[in-house]
């Protein structure tokens, strides 16, 4: 326990957390406090890397005629990540109730965005619904994975935080237009304005080591949607889905950063239904966590 938290990396990885910690305390404080905020980082979003360097892989490793197909391995080897990260404690039970809840959103929204050919699965899978392997889920349920994960290392805070009934009518908001903006027009520039109108004023306040630091809300969520773009840019590349025109690979568009965006909030607002943000003023649970189970 530092600074009367508890860190949850995990039995097995203690030791190797506590020499990490050793080598930095040599270092200058704000030498020291950068890399630890960027190991921290990784380690919030170990599920998602974790995702990413399988696919990439397995693109390079898979051949066809292997007993199994690709998507069918990459859902096995989600499954197994999962169950590892909760058995070592490298992860909450609330953390792993996010991931849920976000795999069976994502994967609504994948069989309905599939089925209206805004992007398509290539390769042939048995665990699948509708064309969608199921092991896409857990490309969204990493999403809600990082968020729930930084949240307790970082020990996040919040201020000026709108009301939950806001927060979710906006959040519904977003995940409807995408669905209904192949029927109705899309009103994604209003839920742009309807992000800053509901977040503008809120910060997220947080602790790498021991200085508090803040951040606003709105900012994260953009910089976030950026290392999405750019993750999907990763997915696109290796053949795990496609969008129209793809057969040749290219970028995709910066205007996926909005999309990105928007999702995000739907993102943070899952992880509010499991867990409630709370504000600076409110003590630390035993977990370290700006967070208290709802």
């Amino acid at each position: 326990m530092e600074n009367g938290r508890q860190h949850q990396t995990g039995p097995t990885l203690e030791p190797l957390r506590r020499l990490i910690r050793a080598r930095l305390e040599t270092l200058p404080p704000g030498l020291a406090e950068f890399i630890l905020f960027g190991l921290k980082q990784a380690w919030a979003c170990l599920f998602g890397g974790l995702m990413l360097g399988l696919i990439i892989l397995t693109k390079l490793a898979w051949q066809p005629d292997w007993p199994i197909h690709r998507y069918d391995a990459l859902f096995a080897m989600a499954l197994v990540i999962q169950v590892t990260f909760l058995a070592l404690k490298m992860e909450t039970f609330e953390e792993a109730k996010v991931i849920l809840i976000y795999h069976l959103v994502g994967t609504a929204m994948e069989i309905f965005k599939v089925h209206m050919g805004s992007w398509t699965y290539p390769e042939e899978a048995v665990i699948r619904i509708a064309g969608v392997p199921l092991f896409s889920g857990f490309m969204y349920a990493s999403v809600g994975s990082y968020m729930a994960r930084a949240i307790r290392i970082f020990d996040m805070r919040f201020t000026h935080y709108p009301p939950f009934w806001t927060t979710a009518l906006l959040a519904a908001a977003i995940y409807a237009n995408f669905y209904m903006h192949h029927f109705l027009p899309d009103i994604r520039l209003v839920l742009f304005a309807a992000t800053v109108l509901l977040f503008g004023r809120v910060r997220i306040h947080y602790t790498v080591e021991q200085k508090p630091r803040w951040m606003p809300l709105v900012v994260a969520a953009f910089l976030t949607s950026i290392f999405l773009w750019i993750a999907e840019n990763i997915g696109t590349a290796t053949g795990v889905w496609l969008y129209p025109g793809q057969q040749t690979w290219h970028m995709v568009p910066f205007t996926k950063l909005g999309s990105w965006y928007l999702l995000l909030y739907v993102s943070f607002v899952l992880v509010t239904i499991v867990c409630r943000p709370q504000p600076p003023e409110a003590p630390s649970n035993p977990a370290g966590t700006g967070l208290t189970p709802g």
